[in-house]
């Protein structure tokens, strides 16, 4: 057995998002219609639930499985409004939106252009998983982001 190259695994990165759905094999499917992911490798369990499903999407991998929360005894997923979005930055944001909302995503926020320099939007996937699709189209300092959001913000709080 050779011994690893490194401690990250080639194509991840250090930190990795490693997700539970309920439909993991319907969500491969849905992953490469929505965001043009490619499929690493797939690991079903001996009743047919995906342990272990490898995704990509742009340079990024990923990680996700169905929820086992009945047969490991622990407490249900969370529905409704998670504590956090995937951000997919990508060449076209509207084009890329648009894409997503045709494989089934709800929208959530319609592209626009942010003060921080990217055109964002967001979509809510048919998973439940929100995801925030955006595009770099200014590289502005901390100082111009600052002063951009202040002048947004006058007077609205």
């Amino acid at each position: 057995m050779a011994k690893a190259a490194s401690h990250v695994p080639a194509g991840f990165h250090a930190l990795t998002v490693h997700l539970f759905v309920n439909g993991a094999a319907n969500y491969i499917e849905f992953l490469k219609r929505a965001f043009d992911a490619v499929e690493i490798s797939r690991s079903p369990s001996p009743t047919g639930k995906l342990m272990h499903a490898e995704m990509k999407i742009g340079d990024t991998h990923f990680i996700f499985a169905d929820d086992f929360s009945e047969e490991f005894q622990m407490p249900p997923m969370a529905i409704g409004r998670l504590p956090f979005y995937l951000q997919l930055y990508v060449p076209d944001g509207d084009e890329a939106f648009a894409q997503a909302v045709s494989a089934g995503c709800t929208p959530v926020l319609e592209p626009m252009d942010m003060f921080w320099g990217d055109r964002f939007a967001q979509v809510r996937d048919p998973f439940g998983i929100t995801w925030a699709i955006a595009t770099r189209q200014e590289d502005l300092t901390q100082e111009e982001v600052a002063d951009r959001q202040a002048k947004l913000f006058a007077g609205a709080f």
